[in-house]
């Protein structure tokens, strides 16, 4: 029997700003900062739509933000947490929503999307991507020491990435 792929397309978005509520609530809550505060403060908005525009058609049901995506995988791989738990950070972590500019009510995505967002970075063999570009805004801020290209091996992400994809599968 065939596999129901439902189609997702992208219409790439600006990203917005975080919403004054969920920055005023991130400051209450975090006074010292947190990670993903600082990520936020320090690099921005790491990723952004049109980086992963060729993943997805230009038809069917609209998809979540990729940058959105991306960004929730590399969150989901530094606290070493299933799709399910990446989700549930989303949709009740105040620092998560920060990080995503998400309203405080934003109700998150089902954890289902994370497999297929990485299954569409590896069919697309765009998954170093996601490495590149944090590089890439690391370099632009100056946050990377020495004068020579930076060297990064990915393969222990990969192999994390593709043992969550087999779980949640």
């Amino acid at each position: 029997m065939a596999e129901q792929r439902c189609i997702m397309s992208m219409q790439p978005q600006p990203i917005l700003p975080v919403l004054e509520d969920a920055a005023a609530v991130a400051r209450t809550d975090f006074p010292k900062g947190n990670l993903y505060l600082q990520i936020h403060a320090t690099l921005g908005s790491i990723y952004q739509d049109e980086t992963f525009a060729s993943l997805f058609s230009r038809r069917g049901q609209p998809a979540q933000a990729p940058w959105q995506l991306a960004l929730v995988c590399v969150m989901q791989f530094i606290e070493n947490l299933s799709d399910r738990q990446a989700a549930d950070a989303v949709r009740a972590r105040i620092d998560w929503k920060y990080a995503l500019s998400l309203p405080l009510s934003d109700p998150g995505f089902d954890y289902s999307i994370l497999s297929e967002f990485r299954t569409r970075l590896l069919a697309g063999n765009a998954e170093q991507l996601l490495l590149d570009k944090l590089l890439e805004q690391l370099r632009q801020k100056k946050l990377l020491k020495g004068h020579k290209r930076q060297r990064t091996d990915s393969t222990h992400v990969l192999g994390a990435i593709q043992s969550l994809h087999r779980l949640e599968t």
